[in-house]
């Protein structure tokens, strides 16, 4: 008889920030896995622009793409120990999401750093990015004789934190991800640059951050990392 396959579930790594000005995380504290994977993922992002008041010659004002914010991540964790009222599961868990709004003890008394968290869910790797959680809501819906909470709604908001491309070093000038774009049907890497930096000949820097050797030829589900707006300016007209 063949093997049940195993049921992935969603988890939410929480680590010490890194020592000095790292920008990876540091040693694992805690890991809260999901019991009930999310029913809803929320991803956002936005861009910036400057628009120049317009002229009497022009007919509106001049816009200037200045570039792309962090992505969000807004995330919705069920808890639930009804069928074990005398666990502190739920309390934990929660109090563990709220600590992650004020320092790490081993950020003290220096920098006073929050944790920084990975959410990680099976091959859903778009989402699985460095992050600090910006917002944490909870709501109590059942609770033990005692008053004891045994389930709850929490609600977590997590903001991208900047890392270095992969194999680049960002004391030598090299690239730096600033987000992560999953090909579909249809995309060129003069699209992504246009949509991305308003700029279709920045395609390059693009290529160069993911070594991409021949633009023509782009598996759709491959992840691209897409550099800071800053590095374009110097390397797409290379």
């Amino acid at each position: 008889m063949a093997g049940k396959a195993s049921h992935v579930r969603a988890s939410l790594s929480i680590h010490n920030p890194p020592a000095g000005n790292g920008t990876k995380p540091g040693g694992l504290m805690k890991k809260i896995r999901f019991q009930f994977n999310p029913a809803q993922l929320e991803l956002t992002k936005s861009a910036n622009w400057r628009y120049s008041p317009a002229v009497a010659t022009r007919a509106g004002a001049q816009v200037e793409f200045l570039g792309s914010e962090q992505q969000g991540l807004d995330v919705e964790i069920f808890l639930d120990a009804s069928d074990r009222p005398g666990h502190t599961r739920v309390r934990d868990d929660v109090e563990t999401l709220f600590s992650c709004l004020r320092p790490a003890p081993s950020s003290l008394p220096d920098r006073g750093s929050p944790p920084w968290v990975i959410f990680e869910w099976g091959e859903f790797t778009t989402v699985r990015f460095v992050a600090y959680v910006r917002q944490v809501s909870a709501s109590y819906t059942l609770f033990s004789s005692t008053g004891a909470p045994v389930r709850a709604t929490c609600r977590v908001s997590l903001e991208e934190i900047p890392q270095d491309t992969p194999g680049q070093n960002p004391t030598s000038g090299a690239l730096t991800a600033r987000s992560v774009h999953r090909l579909v049907a249809g995309d060129t890497l003069h699209s992504l640059a246009w949509s991305e930096y308003g700029d279709a000949t920045a395609w390059r820097v693009i290529a160069e951050a993911n070594e991409i050797d021949d633009p023509m030829r782009l598996e759709p589900g491959r992840e691209l990392l897409l550099p800071a707006a800053e590095d374009i300016g110097d390397r797409g007209d290379a």
